[in-house]
């Protein structure tokens, strides 16, 4: 019906671990069904269970009707903290240096 893919990692902010959401995704025509609340209900139960101190995920600035959902938990838009990547030929060019 859906499913969650989740890691830990860990806070230097905290010292303590980190539950990171890498991807969830519920099918279109089963959303609004209740399946996304309780897989994010569960993962709040594993990360209260293994000590984390938060949940963080990234949701796309355009993604509307993810961010009504979230935000309808309580989450907040970490606007502050940016997202940077390497690319493979930045990957090439750093590892050369």
């Amino acid at each position: 019906m859906g499913f969650a893919l989740y890691y830990f990692t860990f806070s230097t902010w905290t010292g303590r671990p980190t539950l990171w959401l890498e991807d969830v995704f519920v099918p279109e025509e089963l959303r609004g069904s209740g399946i996304g609340s309780s897989l994010l209900n569960r993962l709040a139960m594993i990360a209260l269970d293994k000590g984390c101190t938060h949940m963080e995920w990234t949701v796309l600035d355009w993604n509307e009707p993810s961010r009504k959902f979230y935000f309808g938990f309580g989450a907040k838009a970490m606007d502050e903290w940016t997202t940077f990547r390497l690319t493979p030929k930045e990957l090439v060019g750093l590892a050369g240096q």
